[in-house]
């Protein structure tokens, strides 16, 4: 009779996960369809630069579906277009990309202890600025499920954008391929926004890191390097200020 039970309860315990991963995937899927849209728009311009750099619809769909990263990707682009080794395309990513370790570092403090290796692997594979912003805003333990649901949603959109792209080639007058890049920040936006609302130290900082943003343009030095060290050093700086100036106690975080 105990073992029966106890049978039940775990079955109800693994019923009960089940259907919370599938609640949490559903979320992710449904945030991520407006991040997905501004990607297939930023991705479009994204196509046509690798239309210029020689590479096929194909070969551009292939790219952003296993490297989701803008500036990567231009970066690799560049250097493909410039007939780059493979050691300069890997260096000039690295570089431009280096930003995402940071956000490694943030997801890997908000997920549950014993977390197996492969939802860290795969929540790794996906570390984009937006993804991470929504996965980030989540209370509680990071449940791997809803970053999957939006990965799922914005990976093909990114993808497919690409492919758009090298397909339109030069086609498109430069104006409304820039005019694409611009639903990307509005996505953004809608991102921030409501944290902003929530917390009073959230929206300081986010005003804080657009003003950086804006002077790094002119402060000597910074502003000679890329836009990847600029937001390693500003995002730094902004998270050691903010951790100092306002602590959260363990319970906040719990």
């Amino acid at each position: 009779m105990e073992q029966e039970i106890l049978t039940k309860r775990i079955s109800g315990k693994r019923s009960f996960k089940i259907q919370t991963n599938n609640n949490a995937f559903k979320s992710g899927m449904k945030d991520g369809v407006p991040i997905g849209l501004g990607y297939l728009a930023v991705s479009f311009s994204l196509g046509i630069m690798a239309k210029s750099a020689g590479l096929t619809p194909f070969q551009g769909f292939l790219v952003s579906l296993l490297c989701n990263a803008s500036a990567g990707e231009f970066a690799g682009f560049s250097v493909i277009a410039a007939a780059g080794s493979f050691l300069e395309m890997a260096m000039a990513i690295l570089v431009a990309n280096a930003r995402y370790l940071l956000m490694g570092c943030a997801l890997s403090q908000r997920m549950e202890p014993g977390l197996a290796l492969r939802h860290r692997l795969i929540m790794a594979f996906d570390i984009t600025d937006e993804v991470f912003a929504i996965t980030i805003a989540r209370p509680g333990w990071l449940n791997p499920y809803y970053t999957y649901g939006a990965m799922v949603t914005t990976m093909p959109f990114w993808a497919i954008g690409t492919a758009l792209g090298v397909m339109a080639g030069n086609m498109l007058p430069a104006n409304i391929v820039s005019a694409f890049s611009v639903a990307l920040y509005g996505m953004f936006l809608a991102v921030i926004i409501p944290q902003a609302k929530k917390d009073k130290v959230v929206a300081v900082l986010i005003v804080i890191s657009f003003a950086l943003s804006y002077l790094g343009t002119y402060i000597p030095f910074i502003k000679d390097m890329s836009d990847g060290t600029k937001t390693i050093i500003f995002t730094i700086l902004i998270s050691a200020g903010a951790a100092i100036l306002f602590p959260r106690k363990p319970q906040e975080e719990s």
